[in-house]
């Protein structure tokens, strides 16, 4: 038994989601996963946001600029969260909007993706941890421009204590217990996950009988 290490489950109570810079231009830039796969991802980890019912910060950079605006399904998902429109910053921790929309949650634990991976995620990160929070960074999520870049960012942020996490591993962890309820975190995932639409079909198939 491994005394040093404890285990910190992802608490939708405890748990605040950041989407940083998930814009129009920026996107363009994420080559280490098809543009559909990605999108498909970000807006799977927004719908889960969205299903825990967790406090939500949006923020994107510049966009008036070539970064250009927010991907609009996420903006329409979440009409009522904080938007932060940082004027140039590029480490949304720098911010004080950002930061303080993210203390007014109250809550510790920050799920963290964005474009692109080594900075708009990786920054914000690091500055969370050294301030004392848990910080989970949804890899599949945040992209960038080759594998190469984002490996290097991933392991900067483990070495300082981020955990690494999927959109999937994210949802499940803070679900806990299929009992909690089966069919709208299944039609979630099969919304976003095709082969798991066969799990609830086959579901659907034996219950509904």
């Amino acid at each position: 038994m491994n005394k040093t290490f404890k285990y910190n489950k992802l608490s939708k109570d405890d748990a605040v989601l950041l989407l940083v810079d998930h814009q129009a231009g920026l996107i363009s830039l994420v080559q280490d996963f098809s543009p559909n796969e990605f999108k498909n991802n970000v807006l799977a980890l927004t719908a889960c946001g969205k299903y825990f019912k967790l406090p939500t910060i949006l923020t994107t950079s510049f966009e008036e600029g070539p970064n250009g605006p927010l991907v609009p399904e996420i903006k329409a998902m979440f009409p009522d969260a904080p938007y932060v429109a940082r004027p140039g910053n590029i480490n949304a921790w720098d911010n004080e909007d950002f930061v303080n929309a993210v203390k007014k949650t109250g809550r510790k634990q920050l799920i963290i993706a964005g474009v692109v991976t080594e900075v708009c995620v990786a920054f914000p990160a690091l500055s969370a941890i050294e301030e004392g929070y848990e910080v989970f960074v949804v890899t599949d999520a945040s992209g960038t421009f080759n594998e190469v870049t984002r490996d290097a960012a991933w392991m900067r942020m483990q070495a300082a204590g981020v955990q690494l996490m999927s959109w999937f591993g994210v949802a499940c962890e803070l679900h806990r217990d299929w009992r909690n309820d089966i069919e709208g975190l299944g039609t979630l995932f099969s919304n976003h996950l095709p082969n798991y639409r066969n799990l609830m079909t086959s579901y659907f198939a034996i219950t509904k009988k």
